[in-house]
């Protein structure tokens, strides 16, 4: 099924296309920040030239997402996912908003990475609460489709976003073109907020909500509903597995990120040039792009013929390929055509494992188990900085790293086929399948 096809199918649920538009704005506003920060962190040219510079921003980036998860999950089961969707972006749009005025007025210091830290955090949270309200909004046959047609658009939105990035910086040279870049990410922020109002308070869930007014009893139970929600999908056998499969993919993905941005940097363009250097990224990014845009089109595809954790398993030992390839040679058409390989095994085995998320993991459990997939998600990207930093050279390649994250990637898929493919099923816990939205939805096509 093409994926205007899947989209039409799917749009039929007015929910769905509410939390769409969020989706689609809030991530392209996503897109600019992050052409901002990348100037900021990683392209100037007094900044970050080596590999052990570049593994430690990014531990510093993303560190705060993991510390974040975990309460994020608790509370994504207990606020109503469409007010955080209204308030997370408002907020965006202020600390945005501050970003550019201190860029203007006193230059890159403390103060803006730390508002950086907080927005970039405040934006995972954003993405959890988009998938956990999913399975409100489609019904439950329809998960893969809306699945595959969600983040990965979100990702092209996104792409779109740092375009508009790109055409910002056509401003003068200096902190301003920084700024109005950030400005323009706030005012999509803006919109992303007043769209979330088209949605019901009550849509997107939880089922069921702690009473208001409790927040430092929640606070205090973050630990012990966290332990629960990891107790669940272990329990459940299949939502854990593609989570600790997930971890692994994105593990080896962070280091191959790392990799294409000292690449981009230090050997297929002037280190000097910071606009050739962040120009050269844009172009490694297109190309994984372009592989998320074939992971639209084929996991679908995928689903006619086999499982979802079969899909996994084949995007594994398609990443494998990448990783081969990359290792031949550091000339710029083996890096994209490994960048597509990449993107198409990264997004195919995101959207198949979203789906046996969402699909076997009850509804009072999803705000969690998202916050955990986030936690692993960033700290996995964490652990990759901190590999990326011993194995890879400052120009970003080495194909013994590479030979051996192929390696990785082929493990990864062989441990997870001998897994169960079927939940356990649990008597003292709602199935998933019990879990159906009490609004009437529209007949699908």
């Amino acid at each position: 099924m093409s994926v205007l096809g899947d989209l039409r199918t799917v749009a039929v649920h007015r929910g769905f296309r509410r939390l769409f538009a969020v989706r689609l704005v809030s991530q392209t506003g996503d897109g600019m920040f992050q052409v901002g920060l990348a100037t900021l962190f990683f392209f100037a040219p007094e900044r970050m030239a080596t590999a052990a510079d570049v593994a430690a921003a990014f531990a510093v980036l993303l560190l705060p997402f993991t510390v974040v998860g975990p309460w994020a999950g608790v509370l994504l089961d207990r606020w109503r996912r469409r007010q955080v969707l209204l308030v997370g972006n408002a907020v965006r749009v202020l600390l945005t908003g501050v970003l550019a005025a201190l860029l203007v007025t006193v230059g890159v210091g403390p103060a803006v990475y730390v508002l950086a830290l907080v927005t970039l955090s405040i934006n995972r949270f954003l993405l959890s609460a988009l998938s956990a309200g999913l399975p409100r909004v489609v019904p439950r046959d329809q998960l893969l489709m809306a699945n595959a047609i969600t983040p990965t658009l979100g990702a092209a939105a996104a792409g779109v976003g740092g375009l508009l990035g790109f055409v910002g910086r056509l401003a003068p040279t200096g902190a301003a073109r920084d700024a109005v870049v950030l400005a323009g990410a706030a005012v999509l922020f803006a919109t992303a907020s007043a769209l979330a109002l088209r949605l019901g308070a009550d849509q997107l869930g939880p089922t069921h909500r702690a009473p208001a007014g409790e927040l430092w009893e929640k606070v205090r139970a973050v630990g012990r509903g966290l332990g629960q929600g990891a107790r669940y999908l272990v329990r459940r056998r299949t939502p854990a597995m593609a989570l600790a499969v997930m971890a692994t993919h994105r593990f080896i993905f962070g280091v191959t990120f790392i990799a294409a941005i000292l690449l981009s940097r230090n050997l297929l363009a002037d280190p000097a040039d910071a606009d050739a250097g962040l120009a050269m990224f844009g172009t490694v990014l297109g190309a994984t792009g372009v592989g998320f845009g074939l992971a639209v089109v084929l996991t679908p595809l995928a689903h006619e013929r086999m499982r979802p954790s079969t899909w996994v398993v084949v995007c594994l030992g398609i990443g494998a390929a990448s990783q081969v390839l990359l290792a031949t040679s550091p000339a710029l058409p083996v890096v994209l055509a490994s960048g597509v390989l990449l993107g198409l095994a990264a997004q195919g085995a995101k959207i198949a494992v979203d789906t046996i998320v969402q699909r076997d993991t009850h509804d009072d459990f999803r705000g969690r188990a998202f916050a955990l997939y986030d936690v692993l998600y960033n700290a996995a990207f964490v652990g990759a900085a901190a590999l990326a930093a011993v194995v890879l050279p400052d120009t970003g390649w080495s194909p013994a790293a590479f030979a051996g994250l192929a390696i990785a990637y082929v493990v990864a898929g062989l441990l997870y086929r001998t897994g169960p493919s079927e939940p356990r099923h649990l008597d003292d816990v709602p199935d998933p399948a019990d879990d159906v939205d009490a609004s009437p939805r529209p007949t699908a096509r």
